[in-house]
């Protein structure tokens, strides 16, 4: 499940992937073609960051994007959500991108689990899906 880190995950709150909107939490370079390389810290930590960063040759790690990858990550600006961006990727690589929403929700499960983003509605999404999920019990 998206955005639940270090959280319980016994009680399932589904949260519909295509509402929330993912934003960059890394840096990140563009190549040729505008293919990006995504640029993580080694070190998170405050404290190691200072101690073993500086002495590093290389003190970020280099993620290569293919095409689609690329696109994908630089549609993730904090105000499109996951929707959208597929509709953007349908529209430029066609059938190349089927099965779009399958292969988003893969990418970006695989972003978060690397903290390379983060949702910037999922509180807001999880708390409608909670009143949607306590208003569906009402009623039965």
């Amino acid at each position: 499940m998206f955005g639940l880190r270090g959280k319980k995950r016994d009680s399932t709150i589904e949260v519909n992937l295509l509402e929330l909107v993912p934003s960059r939490t890394v840096d990140f370079e563009l190549r040729e073609s505008n293919l990006v390389t995504i640029l993580a810290p080694r070190f998170k930590n405050g404290i190691f960051k200072k101690l073993f960063q500086p002495r590093l040759k290389k003190p970020f790690l280099k993620v290569d994007l293919d095409e689609i990858g690329s696109e994908v990550w630089l549609l993730c600006d904090g105000k499109r959500n996951i929707r959208e961006i597929g509709e953007r990727l349908k529209e430029k690589f066609a059938e190349r991108i089927e099965p779009c929403y399958e292969r988003l929700s893969i990418f970006f499960k695989q972003l978060e689990n690397a903290r390379f983003i983060e949702f910037v509605n999922l509180k807001e999404c999880l708390k409608a899906s909670s009143t949607e999920s306590g208003a569906d019990n009402e009623m039965e």
